[in-house]
């Protein structure tokens, strides 16, 4: 496991290699066998001269800092291939290459709805993040947010006074929680549900950290609950980025003589879901409990059991947002054709559907 997790270090350590490059190269060959490959064949992948010099020789005080950083208690780091790495959030373009958890690994999987607003909330936003954090997890359901102050912090707290768990995406490394006020919440975090980050875990918080961190937030999730956003609101980044993965986007409404509702108001206008209640959300994403455990978020229909399902390596590249065929067929490497005639049989039999821009993971009625 340790030459594992060093393999997938030295690719993550890899400058200017994207989510979906790694996603790519690993399609191919797994980490372990990269560093065997041949200067010319590593350029097939992509990699360019000095991304390959760097795999070869990577800065190894990084990897053993990462290492023993792992060792310590509630660490955790999670690969791609890792059969713990969430489903939902390895189905967006660019999923993370790794996640670096501390706390409960296992609740990364359960189903998730994220709650996000304005740092500089009212009293009434505040309340309202609470109320509805602790009533999600009285349905069992885990509250994901981005430890920041205003909203965010109070959908953790409301979480976990609910008795529930609840996720802390960093845009900053774990071992430099950001705001520092939020030091001891993250620790009750840790004891209740995770702390998330892809960063290494003694990075600073840099402003371009925190829309790569919103989309972790929306991936995790079935869905995002915005409770108060100005009209310039990072809140507004991830609802787009909720959207872009295939995402329920919702808002509670407020006071048109509230500049931190201005945002939200916006997102209704825009064809947000409007709620007032958690019933509403539950009933608008249908049956969370089943759609992210065990790595399914769309159940195959009942004739066709877990281990019947044809294609499994077409299946498991068809997810929320929809995938070309073109593409299917790289990542896959197999003819276009022969993907066509696979795709045309999932669809028969109710696992994928065509929509425009390619199949996604059809869902159950």
């Amino acid at each position: 496991m340790d030459a594992s997790l060093e393999s997938w270090l030295r690719l993550a350590a890899v400058p200017r290699l994207g989510g979906n490059a790694v996603s790519k190269i690993i399609s191919k060959y797994p980490p372990e066998k990269l560093i065997a490959l041949d200067d010319m064949t590593l350029s097939t992948l992509g990699l360019k001269p000095a991304q390959i010099q760097a795999l070869r020789s990577p800065d190894m005080s990084v990897i053993d800092k990462c290492m023993t950083w792992c060792e310590a208690e509630n660490n955790h780091i999670i690969s791609l291939t890792d059969t713990r790495y969430p489903y939902l959030l390895k189905q967006i373009s660019g999923a993370p290459p790794l996640l670096f958890v501390q706390g409960k690994p296992e609740v990364l999987s359960l189903p998730q709805i994220a709650i996000v607003g304005s740092r500089d909330a009212s009293a009434e936003g505040l309340a309202m993040a609470h109320e509805f954090a602790l009533s999600l997890v009285k349905h069992d359901v885990v509250v994901t947010s981005g430890l920041a102050l205003g909203i965010d912090g109070r959908a953790h707290r409301g979480a976990l006074d609910g008795g529930g768990s609840t996720i802390a995406v960093l845009g900053s490394g774990l071992e430099r929680v950001y705001p520092a006020r939020h030091r001891d919440l993250a620790e009750d975090v840790i004891s209740n549900g995770a702390l998330v980050s892809e960063l290494w875990p003694w990075s600073p918080p840099k402003p371009a950290f925190f829309p790569r961190r919103n989309r972790i937030i929306s991936g995790l999730s079935t869905g995002v609950l915005v409770v108060e956003a100005a009209m310039k609101s990072g809140s507004l980044i991830t609802a787009r980025l909720a959207l872009e993965q295939g995402r329920d986007v919702f808002a509670l409404p407020g006071s048109i003589h509230n500049p931190y509702a201005k945002g939200s108001n916006g997102l209704i206008k825009q064809g947000a879901f409007l709620v007032e209640s958690v019933e509403e959300i539950l009933e608008q994403v249908g049956a969370l409990a089943g759609c992210a455990i065990n790595h399914q978020l769309d159940i195959a229909p009942a004739q066709v059991s877990q281990e019947e399902l044809p294609f499994p390596e077409v299946l498991a590249n068809v997810g929320n947002e929809a995938r070309c065929v073109d593409v299917l067929a790289e990542i896959c490497n197999q003819p276009v054709h022969e993907i066509m005639m696979k795709l045309l049989e999932l669809e028969l039999l109710g696992l994928v559907a065509a929509v425009p821009g390619g199949y996604v993971r059809a869902r159950r009625g």
